[in-house]
């Protein structure tokens, strides 16, 4: 993993946060393909930028309804 950052990943030692911080860093790298460009773009406005982060944080009430549903069924 190629990071350019402020902190010596030596140093962390917690598995949890490497494995979050690896998951951010293989993401990026599918994004980057994908788009062919990265979360630096220009070419969206503040509100571009507001809508795009409200429709994933809408996607992500969805996931969570679902496993809450199926964790519900789990327990009867």
């Amino acid at each position: 993993m190629n990071i350019t950052h402020d902190y010596d990943s030596d140093k962390i030692e917690d598995p949890i946060v490497i494995a979050v911080m690896t998951k951010f860093y293989e993401r990026s790298k599918v994004g980057i393909k994908k788009y062919n460009t990265t979360l630096m773009r220009g070419d969206l406005s503040t509100l571009e930028w507001l809508n795009h982060a409200q429709d994933e944080s809408m996607d992500f009430c969805l996931y969570l309804e679902r496993l809450k549903q199926e964790f519900k069924d789990e327990t009867k």
